[in-house]
């Protein structure tokens, strides 16, 4: 496993999603309050930016832009059509001011 900076907790505000590159795989940060998520930026459905859509903060879910797919914040797993696959989920954490995601290996 390796940690990796991948930008500043004040960088993203409540409520947003940001597209970050982290070893050559694109993320999408989520910040609800001060609670952060990571998963896979790209659609299970079709290839666009996760990052892009609309957060919805009590779901706690995404929305992808293009089709209208939510996925959960928390397991990747898609909660509506037109997508049925999951995106990947990461660990992602706080550290002082830096977020820091963690990629298995």
């Amino acid at each position: 496993m390796s940690e990796h900076r991948v930008l500043k907790f004040d960088d993203i505000k409540p409520g947003e999603a940001k597209k970050v590159d982290v070893a050559g795989r694109l993320l999408a940060i989520v910040r609800i309050g001060d609670d952060l998520y990571a998963l896979g930026d790209i659609c299970s459905h079709a290839n666009y930016s996760l990052s892009e859509g609309e957060v919805f903060e009590d779901e706690r879910e995404l929305e992808c832009w293009k089709h209208g797919s939510t996925f959960s914040l928390e397991t990747g797993e898609p909660q509506s059509l037109p997508a049925t696959e999951p995106v990947p989920v990461y660990t992602v954490k706080r550290d002082g001011d830096d977020v820091v995601v963690v990629i298995d290996r």
